[in-house]
This record gives C-alpha cells, sequence and structure tokens, in this order.
C-alpha cells in the first residue's frame, strides 16, 4: 500500500493536470454511481489527506468530492486525449477527461462520491495528516499515546492517530527511534520526538521517486531494516528479524533489528 508520501505526489499530479479544467467526460465504474455524469463540470482542486485523496469538483448539480483510496494496487495517470492507457479495461474504476488530459484510476480500491460539505464523513475520522497544510503535532502526540498498552507498531499504522504512515515508515521510523514495533507505546519515553521524526521522514521523501531513509540512495541500502530480513542490519551487522503484527486480516508484516532495537 502507498505511504502517504506517494499519496501525496499523486494529488500533486492530478492538481496540475486537471485543476482549473471542464470536464469532457466521467466514468465512473462502480455500481454505486456508475450512472453519475459530472461532465461540464469543473474541477477545483485535488488535495491528498492521509493516503485519501480528494478530487473537488464545481458543477451544475453543485459542490462533489470525488474519494479515492489507492489501497495496495490502485494507481492514477495522466494521458493525452488520443494516448493509449496501456491497461485493459477490466481494471480501470475512474475516467475523468478534459480537453488536454484524461486520468484514469485503475484497480482504485475505493471510490465514492460524496457532497464537498460532507467530506468529513469519509474522512474526519483520519488523525493529524503528516503532509497537511493543519498538521498539529501536540493532537498526534496525544492520539497516539491514547493507549499505553498498545504495540507501538499498530498505533504507527493507525491512520486515526498519524495519518500518512505505512509499513516502511513505520518500521524505519521504529529503528530509528530505536523500538521494537511491539513495545507498548506507554514505553516510548520521548513520544514527541518520534512524532516529529515522523513528520520529517515523510516530508524528506516526498518529492523523491523512493523512499530512503539511510541517506544513500543506493539498491538495497536506501533503507534500514524495512524488506530486510535475515540480511545483517546496516549499522551492527545483526540478521534482521520479521513478523506480523495485529490481528488477522488486518495484520502486517513487520521488520527489526534485535540489537538495535531491544524488547522494552
Amino acid at each position: 500500500m502507498p505511504e502517504g508520501d506517494a499519496v501525496w505526489r499523486t494529488a500533486q499530479r492530478l492538481h496540475r493536470g486537471l485543476s482549473g479544467k471542464q470536464l469532457t467526460r466521467t466514468d465512473f465504474r462502480v455500481p454505486a454511481i456508475a450512472t453519475v455524469d459530472l461532465s461540464g463540470s469543473s474541477v477545483v482542486e485535488t488535495v491528498s489527506r492521509g493516503k485519501h485523496l480528494l478530487t473537488r469538483i464545481d458543477g451544475p448539480t453543485g459542490a462533489w468530492t470525488l474519494h479515492t483510496h489507492l489501497k495496495m494496487e490502485g494507481s492514477w495517470r495522466l494521458f493525452r486525449p488520443d494516448e493509449r492507457w496501456g491497461k485493459p479495461d477490466h481494471v480501470v474504476r475512474v475516467v475523468l477527461g478534459t480537453a488536454e488530459r484524461t486520468a484514469v484510476g485503475f484497480q482504485l480500491g475505493l471510490v465514492e462520491l460524496v457532497r464537498s460539505d460532507r467530506e468529513d464523513d469519509v474522512v474526519g475520522h483520519l488523525g493529524p495528516d503528516l503532509l497537511g497544510p493543519d498538521w498539529d503535532e501536540a493532537e498526534a502526540v496525544r492520539r497516539l499515546t491514547a493507549d499505553p498498552e498498545r504495540p507501538l507498531g499498530e498505533a504507527l499504522l493507525d491512520q486515526r492517530n498519524l495519518a500518512g504512515i505505512g509499513t516502511i515508515y513505520r518500521t524505519e521510523l521504529c529503528f530509528l527511534t530505536g523500538y521494537d514495533p511491539r513495545t507498548p507505546v506507554g514505553a516510548v519515553t520521548d513520544p514527541l520526538r518520534m512524532v516529529r521524526l515522523a513528520r520529517s521522514m515523510l516530508d524528506q521523501n516526498r518529492n523523491l521517486p523512493q523512499i530512503c531513509t539511510t541517506g544513500d540512495k543506493r539498491r538495497g541500502h536506501s533503507l534500514w531494516v524495512y524488506g530486510r530480513s535475515h540480511q545483517r542490519c546496516l549499522r551492527c551487522g545483526t540478521p534482521i528479524e520479521q513478523a506480523e503484527l495485529g490481528a488477522q486480516p488486518r495484520a502486517r508484516v513487520a521488520y527489526w533489528c534485535p540489537r538495535c532495537q531491544p524488547p522494552r
């Protein structure tokens, strides 16, 4: 599943390609809104909210927000009107066409249309957005530490606490702060530092094509521990361990160095 910085980049691309343009075609290939036609409306903007995308559209029927989520396999791509999409029709979920560009959403995990004044119904549950203009670090700390017994790795992935952290940033953040991801949140001595580091990591990577947390962009060296099970820790040489963290079906794989991140 894309991390918050990748979703932010997707929002930026859609915003540059569609905002201020009139829609000449809309095609929503999900049953609930399959008959909706917003052609003639204008795209106001696209913004990200954590891992969610909000495309705001204004037209004769009022102000609407197209709410999409990439989930595991989804993507948005922009094409010229006469350009081939390069993927089969059966994976297309949304088409937004203007005179200059066609935006196509492939394999989107979530597609829904809501009145713009009801956006809170779909994203109001999210915690402070790590890349959002309304970032609130004090509220992020409060939410993250609300359940002291909860494993840190689970709390960091909960989008109701901090919006935008995925399994990669969860893993790297725990390593850089020295905590085993199974450590109870209450054992974290400086949650403010952790929250600030999380925001800094996403901010530094949001314009990069791939995540780098080590400062070394070479293949196999850009991440400290994520995806490196049984390989040697880049810092101390100890073999990296992995396990699933969280209850099924939402369990996600976690990686850690047993020496750099001792149990607490």
